[in-house]
C-alpha cells in the first residue's frame, strides 16, 4: 500500500548481547557440519545472557534515547517475536512498555512469525493514520534461540538464529505550511522532514514510503508438518525441530510446491510495493538474513530480475534475527550511510505461514 503521506523513521537500532559463537567453534563442537556452516555463511551468531524482553526494552531505551523521543510521547508500543519469551501466558509488549517508561501507550503483542517486525511497522502505521493524536509509535523485536529448547545452527535448513533484540520510531513527519509531504521521486529537503518545517511531527532518519504484504496460507504446514495439534509446548520433543515439519512437508507436497508459491508472492510483495511507490530508482534491495544458500537460490535471482538493484546480504554477523530482520536491515542502511537523499532501497522481510513485506524507505 501506498501511504497517505510518507512516515519518518527514526532510530533504527540493533541491540546484541556481547556473547558470540563462532561458526568454527560451532563446526568443532559438533554442533553443525562443516559443509552446512560453509553454506549457510554466517561467520559468527550473538549468543543472549538476558532474556528477549530485557533485550527488548535496552533496544527501545536506546532508540528514544538516540531519537530524542520522551516516553511519554510513544503511544504505541508493538512488540514482535517468534520464540519463547520467558513467561507462560504473558504479554512481553506490556513488560517492554513498562521497561522503557511508556506506561501511558498501548502494547500490542505480533505474533507472525519471522515476518512479525514488518507486520508491526505496517498495523502501527494504519495506526498512526487513523489516530494522528497517537504521537510515536516504538516497534520492539526480540528473540533468543537457547538451549535446551533450539538449536541454533542445525534445527532448520538453510538458517542460523542469532539472538538480540532491535527497536524504531514511527512517526509522522513535520508539514511545512505548503506542503501535505513528499511523495516518491521527490527530494527530501523540499516536503516532510524539510528545514524550517512547522508542526505535525518530527524530522526523521529514514522515509518510509510504501509497503507491500503478500500471504501464501497454503504452505503453513512447513512449520506443522504431520505433526498432531498437542497440549503443551514441545509436547513432541525437547527441541524445537523445524527440520521434522519441513522434511513432511515436501515428502507429502513436493518441493515445487514450496518454490513455485515462494517465488510467486515473493513478485507480487515487489511488484506491489513498487507499483504503489510510482517511478523511483532503487540503489539497493536488502535480502532477509537468511542462510547464504537459502538466499542464493531463493531470492537473489528473483530480487535483481525485479529490481535491478544491487543485492544487499546482511547477516553474517549476526544470524537471522527472528521477528527483527526488517529492523535489523533498516538499521543497518541508516547506521552506514547507505542512502543519501532521495536515495531508495527495498527491504524484504519473509516468516514462515508464509508472508512476505516489502518496506520502500528512502534516506534523509
Amino acid at each position: 500500500m501506498r501511504l497517505p503521506s510518507p512516515l519518518g523513521i527514526s532510530a533504527p537500532s540493533v541491540w546484541l548481547p556481547a556473547g558470540r559463537q563462532s561458526s568454527e567453534e560451532a563446526v568443532a563442537r559438533e554442533l553443525v557440519d562443516a559443509e552446512t556452516a560453509e553454506e549457510l555463511g554466517y561467520d559468527r551468531l550473538p549468543v543472549a545472557d538476558l532474556a528477549p524482553p530485557e533485550m527488548a526494552v535496552e533496544a527501545g531505551r536506546h532508540a528514544l534515547a538516540t531519537a530524542g523521543v520522551d516516553a511519554a510521547a510513544v503511544g504505541l508500543v508493538m512488540h514482535a517475536w517468534i520464540h519463547y519469551q520467558g513467561h507462560d501466558l504473558w504479554s512481553p509488549a506490556h513488560f517492554v512498555a513498562d521497561g522503557i517508561g511508556a506506561r501511558d501507550a498501548v502494547p500490542v503483542g505480533v505474533q507472525q512469525v519471522c515476518n512479525g517486525g514488518a507486520a508491526a511497522v505496517e498495523l502501527a502505521a494504519a495506526r498512526l493514520f487513523v489516530e494522528p493524536e497517537l504521537g510515536h509509535a516504538l516497534i520492539t523485536t526480540a528473540d533468543a534461540f537457547v538451549e535446551p529448547g533450539f538449536d541454533r545452527w542445525s534445527g532448520d535448513y538453510g538458517i542460523a538464529y542469532g539472538d538480540g533484540a532491535t527497536a524504531l520510531v514511527l512517526h509522522h513527519l513535520p508539514r511545512t505550511e505548503s506542503e501535505t509531504g513528499t511523495t516518491p521521486g521527490t527530494t527530501p529537503g523540499t516536503g516532510a522532514g524539510a528545514a524550517g518545517a512547522t508542526g505535525g511531527g518530527r524530522p526523521a532518519d529514514l522515509v518510509l514510503h510504501a509497503l507491500s504484504t503478500v500471504a501464501a496460507p497454503s504452505l503453513e504446514r512447513m512449520h506443522r508438518g504431520d505433526d498432531p495439534f498437542s497440549p503443551a509446548a514441545r509436547s513432541l520433543g525437547p527441541r524445537v525441530d523445524i527440520r521434522r515439519t519441513k522434511k513432511a512437508f515436501l515428502q507429502a507436497e513436493g518441493m515445487e510446491a514450496f518454490t513455485g508459491a515462494s517465488a510467486a508472492a515473493l513478485r507480487s510483495a515487489v511488484g506491489d510495493c513498487l507499483a504503489a511507490a510510482g517511478d523511483v530508482a532503487l540503489r539497493y534491495v536488502v535480502a532477509p538474513r537468511l542462510g547464504r544458500k537459502t538466499v542464493d537460490l531463493a531470492y537473489a535471482p528473483e530480487l535483481t530480475k525485479l529490481t535491478g538493484a544491487e543485492l544487499l546480504r546482511p547477516g553474517a554477523d549476526t544470524g537471522h534475527l527472528g521477528a527483527g530482520d526488517a529492523a535489523a536491515s533498516l538499521a543497518d542502511l541508516h547506521s552506514r550511510r547507505l542512502l543519501g537523499p532521495g536515495e531508495y532501497a527495498l527491504v524484504v522481510s519473509a516468516g514462515a505461514g508464509f508472508t512476505w513485506s516489502c518496506l520502500l524507505v528512502s534516506g534523509t
